[in-house]
Protein backbone atom coordinates (compact mmCIF):
# COMPACT_ATOMS: atom_id res chain seq x y z
CA UNK A 1 0.00 0.00 0.00
CA UNK A 2 1.12 3.19 -0.83
CA UNK A 3 1.90 5.72 2.32
CA UNK A 4 0.35 8.80 0.82
CA UNK A 5 -2.97 10.50 1.09
CA UNK A 6 -6.21 8.33 1.95
CA UNK A 7 -9.91 8.85 2.07
CA UNK A 8 -11.48 6.50 4.97
CA UNK A 9 -15.17 5.60 5.31
CA UNK A 10 -17.07 3.16 7.30
CA UNK A 11 -19.88 1.12 5.96
CA UNK A 12 -22.49 -1.18 7.80
CA UNK A 13 -24.76 -3.58 6.73
CA UNK A 14 -26.48 -5.92 9.46
CA UNK A 15 -23.93 -6.91 12.32
CA UNK A 16 -20.91 -5.78 10.01
CA UNK A 17 -18.69 -3.23 9.96
CA UNK A 18 -16.05 -1.97 7.69
CA UNK A 19 -13.26 0.66 7.57
CA UNK A 20 -12.18 1.58 3.55
CA UNK A 21 -9.26 3.15 2.94
CA UNK A 22 -9.22 4.62 -0.50
CA UNK A 23 -5.02 5.66 -1.24
CA UNK A 24 -4.45 7.82 -4.05
CA UNK A 25 -2.19 7.90 -6.68
CA UNK A 26 -2.05 3.32 -6.72
CA UNK A 27 -1.68 0.52 -8.71
CA UNK A 28 -5.18 -1.25 -8.42
CA UNK A 29 -4.31 -2.99 -5.15
CA UNK A 30 -7.26 -4.48 -2.95
CA UNK A 31 -6.70 -6.18 -0.06
CA UNK A 32 -9.46 -7.46 3.12
CA UNK A 33 -8.28 -8.35 6.30
CA UNK A 34 -4.67 -8.36 5.42
CA UNK A 35 -5.77 -10.75 2.08
CA UNK A 36 -6.59 -10.46 -1.40
CA UNK A 37 -10.01 -9.78 -1.78
CA UNK A 38 -10.37 -12.83 -4.10
CA UNK A 39 -9.11 -14.92 -1.23
CA UNK A 40 -11.39 -13.47 1.71
CA UNK A 41 -14.41 -13.29 -0.24
CA UNK A 42 -14.41 -16.66 -1.88
CA UNK A 43 -18.40 -17.26 -2.92
CA UNK A 44 -19.13 -16.28 -6.83
CA UNK A 45 -19.83 -12.72 -7.09
CA UNK A 46 -19.10 -11.03 -3.92
CA UNK A 47 -15.38 -9.84 -5.17
CA UNK A 48 -17.35 -8.72 -7.87
CA UNK A 49 -19.85 -7.08 -5.54
CA UNK A 50 -17.19 -5.15 -3.88
CA UNK A 51 -15.57 -4.12 -6.82
CA UNK A 52 -18.37 -2.44 -8.02
CA UNK A 53 -17.79 0.95 -6.76
CA UNK A 54 -14.67 1.48 -8.22
CA UNK A 55 -15.78 -0.12 -11.95
CA UNK A 56 -18.29 2.14 -11.22
CA UNK A 57 -16.33 5.53 -10.88
CA UNK A 58 -13.67 4.29 -12.96
CA UNK A 59 -10.68 4.41 -10.50
CA UNK A 60 -10.22 0.80 -9.56
CA UNK A 61 -7.04 1.02 -11.41
CA UNK A 62 -5.81 4.45 -9.86
CA UNK A 63 -6.26 4.01 -6.46
CA UNK A 64 -5.64 1.17 -3.71
CA UNK A 65 -8.21 0.41 -1.46
CA UNK A 66 -7.38 -1.20 2.31
CA UNK A 67 -10.69 -2.83 3.92
CA UNK A 68 -10.87 -4.11 7.23
CA UNK A 69 -14.00 -6.15 7.83
CA UNK A 70 -15.48 -7.42 11.04
CA UNK A 71 -18.70 -8.68 12.65
CA UNK A 72 -22.08 -10.42 11.06
CA UNK A 73 -21.30 -13.01 8.12
CA UNK A 74 -20.35 -12.96 4.96
CA UNK A 75 -22.95 -11.23 3.03
CA UNK A 76 -23.27 -8.50 5.71
CA UNK A 77 -19.42 -8.13 5.32
CA UNK A 78 -19.80 -7.77 1.76
CA UNK A 79 -22.29 -5.09 1.69
CA UNK A 80 -21.28 -3.35 4.59
CA UNK A 81 -17.53 -3.01 2.46
CA UNK A 82 -19.14 -2.40 -0.78
CA UNK A 83 -21.24 0.72 1.53
CA UNK A 84 -17.82 1.74 2.81
CA UNK A 85 -15.70 2.01 -0.37
CA UNK A 86 -18.93 3.73 -2.01
CA UNK A 87 -18.68 6.33 0.90
CA UNK A 88 -14.80 6.68 0.57
CA UNK A 89 -14.67 6.79 -2.83
CA UNK A 90 -17.27 9.74 -2.77
CA UNK A 91 -14.50 11.65 -0.74
CA UNK A 92 -12.47 11.10 -3.00
CA UNK A 93 -14.40 12.54 -5.72
CA UNK A 94 -17.90 13.76 -4.96
CA UNK A 95 -18.70 14.18 -8.76
CA UNK A 96 -18.96 10.42 -8.74
CA UNK A 97 -22.56 10.83 -6.15
CA UNK A 98 -25.13 10.43 -8.78
CA UNK A 99 -23.46 7.07 -10.18
CA UNK A 100 -22.97 5.29 -7.12
CA UNK A 101 -26.61 6.44 -6.09
CA UNK A 102 -28.14 5.05 -8.91
CA UNK A 103 -26.74 1.86 -8.11
CA UNK A 104 -28.24 1.83 -4.06
CA UNK A 105 -23.96 1.46 -2.96
CA UNK A 106 -24.74 4.83 -0.75
CA UNK A 107 -27.57 3.96 1.23
CA UNK A 108 -27.01 1.47 4.70
CA UNK A 109 -29.51 -1.09 4.57
CA UNK A 110 -31.11 -0.85 7.64
CA UNK A 111 -32.54 -4.50 7.14
CA UNK A 112 -31.53 -6.48 10.88
CA UNK A 113 -33.01 -9.77 12.09
CA UNK A 114 -36.03 -9.00 14.01
CA UNK A 115 -35.73 -10.43 17.89
CA UNK A 116 -37.67 -13.28 19.29
CA UNK A 117 -40.64 -12.56 20.60
CA UNK A 118 -42.24 -14.48 24.35
CA UNK A 119 -44.98 -16.83 23.15
CA UNK A 120 -43.47 -17.34 19.94
CA UNK A 121 -41.22 -20.13 18.23
CA UNK A 122 -39.52 -17.04 16.33
CA UNK A 123 -39.67 -13.29 16.01
CA UNK A 124 -43.11 -14.46 14.08
CA UNK A 125 -43.99 -17.98 13.62
CA UNK A 126 -46.88 -18.99 16.39
CA UNK A 127 -46.71 -22.47 17.53
CA UNK A 128 -49.55 -24.81 15.82
CA UNK A 129 -52.84 -24.36 16.37
CA UNK A 130 -54.11 -27.98 18.24
CA UNK A 131 -58.27 -28.31 18.52
CA UNK A 132 -58.07 -30.94 20.83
Amino acid sequence: MSENIYHEAVGRRKASTARARVFVGGGGNFVVNDKNVDDYFRRIGDADKVRLPGMLTKLSDSVDISIHVRGGGVTGQVDATAHAIARALLKLDPENRSKLRAAGLLTRDARVKERKKPGLKRARKAPTYTKR
